[in-house]
């Protein structure tokens, strides 16, 4: 079995334990995202990736700010308040003192200040998506000058927003599962065309279960509170 097919096979296996930890809202999910980018480099890398291949390394980075807001963001402007049950509008604001029977699908059991799951802020949108639309003709260009890449238009557009659905994951936004399902099913066909049959079968796989990852977590907000 060539290098290629075993990094293939094995990010697929890491792969799937991520989904579930995600589906979860498992803390430890931030764990699977350095592992898992770990093997992508390589793989990536020698299928000629080169935009995924710098996304890879993004992704170990954003996983330690990703466990560091799930597991203590909650935790901010709390000192000398209660914990009012009736304040859960931002990101920043836990309101989920009463997240009992929810522990383990939430941050770490017993955590009370763990961040909560929101929806994703409107007043966010039209920036998030500037930055995006910036963000992809950078790597755009990037890719069309200073490498041989044969699909730098669909790999920019994955990478970019691959970037912003990663920080709306680590702001524990629902509709970041919205964003991985564009993100998947591109991947997918991209990963196909590029002859990495695993890679693309999870992918697949991905796209499916952000939809039911999505109405997950939308049913687990009213459990926090």
């Amino acid at each position: 079995m060539d290098t290629l097919r075993l990094l293939d096979i094995l990010g697929f296996t890491v792969g799937l334990v991520y989904l579930y930890l995600e589906y979860r809202a498992s803390i430890w999910l931030w764990v699977a995202s350095i592992v898992m980018p770990a093997i992508d480099m390589v793989l990536y890398y020698k299928a000629g990736l080169y935009a995924d291949f710098s996304m890879a390394i993004y992704y170990c980075l954003a996983a330690v700010y990703g466990f560091a807001v799930w597991q203590f963001a909650g935790d901010s402007g709390k000192s000398g308040e209660s914990g009012k049950p009736g304040e859960s509008g931002g990101p920043g604001e836990s309101g989920n003192s009463g997240n009992s029977g929810n522990s383990g699908e939430s941050g770490a059991p017993g955590k009370s200040g763990a961040l909560p799951i929101t929806r994703f802020p409107l007043r966010l949108v039209v920036p998030v998506a500037v930055v995006f639309a910036c963000v992809w003709a950078g790597i755009w260009w990037v890719l069309t000058h200073y490498t041989n890449s044969t699909v730098p238009v669909t790999d920019a557009f994955t990478t970019a927003l691959s970037i912003v659905a990663l920080w709306a994951l680590a702001r524990k936004y629902a509709e970041q599962w919205l964003l991985w399902l564009v993100v998947d099913a591109v991947c997918c066909m991209l990963y196909v065309q590029k002859g990495i049959p695993f890679k693309a079968a999870i992918y697949g796989f991905y796209t499916v279960f952000a939809v039911i990852g999505y109405r997950k977590w939308l049913r687990m907000i009213p459990n926090q509170r």
